[in-house]
């Protein structure tokens, strides 16, 4: 009876392990998504990486573009208007920039160039000309520690608000990171995308990103 009781422990303790183990193996997280979608990005001949820790060290940024090559990458002294000018004039070279702004409160200093011109160049140009930018910034992460309130301000509404041509798309969860840059790459209008800091560790279950796909 002791030895039938044993088996059937040893049994359900397996069991109980090789669930978690299944379990770690389908789960993805958020950063996993981001870094997805800049390989999908990257497999663009059009594409380049323009923007501040895009090759050198200094923000989460760069750990998501591992699988990027160097050679795709733009790294840009900290200047954020003449960064979203020189997007824009990329862009209508034939190239789709990926303009990288490490944080949403510096891309507050971009404004004029990200309002007045890309926001309006259609417009000013009656179709002539057609600029498209993906912007990527993020909302500063707030823990394990607080990097003061410069550092992770969200100003959404206000930019969507500002702009008329440019989409603007606040990324809250993992399942719609890979999709929503699909689907900026294959668009003709510009969009800035606002990533979420706290959100980087955050698992989803890989089934419920993939239906039918182990």
């Amino acid at each position: 009876m002791a030895l039938g009781s044993g088996l059937v422990f040893k049994m359900r303790y397996e069991d109980v392990v090789n669930k978690i183990e299944e379990d770690s193996n389908s789960k993805l997280n958020y950063k996993q998504e981001v870094i997805r979608a800049m390989e999908m990005l990257g497999e663009d001949e059009r594409v380049i990486f323009i923007g501040q820790t895009v090759k050198y060290k200094g923000s989460a940024i760069l750990g998501s573009l591992g699988g990027v090559p160097q050679e795709k990458r733009l790294e840009m002294p900290i200047m954020e208007d003449s960064q979203m000018g020189i997007s824009i004039g990329l862009s209508l070279e034939g190239y789709i920039p990926v303009s990288v702004y490490p944080r949403f409160d510096f891309l507050i200093c971009a404004i004029n160039q990200l309002v007045n011109h890309l926001d309006k160049t259609r417009e000013m140009s009656n179709n002539q000309f057609k600029p498209k930018v993906i912007i990527r910034t993020q909302i500063g992460g707030t823990s394990p520690l607080y990097p003061g309130v410069q550092h992770c301000s969200d100003y959404t509404s206000a930019l969507k608000e500002m702009l008329k041509e440019v989409n603007v798309v606040k990324l809250e969860r993992a399942e719609d990171i890979f999709p929503a840059y699909k689907q900026a790459l294959e668009s003709d209008k510009s969009t800035l995308f606002i990533e979420v800091g706290d959100l980087y560790n955050q698992e989803v279950k890989k089934e419920d990103l993939y239906p039918g796909k182990n």
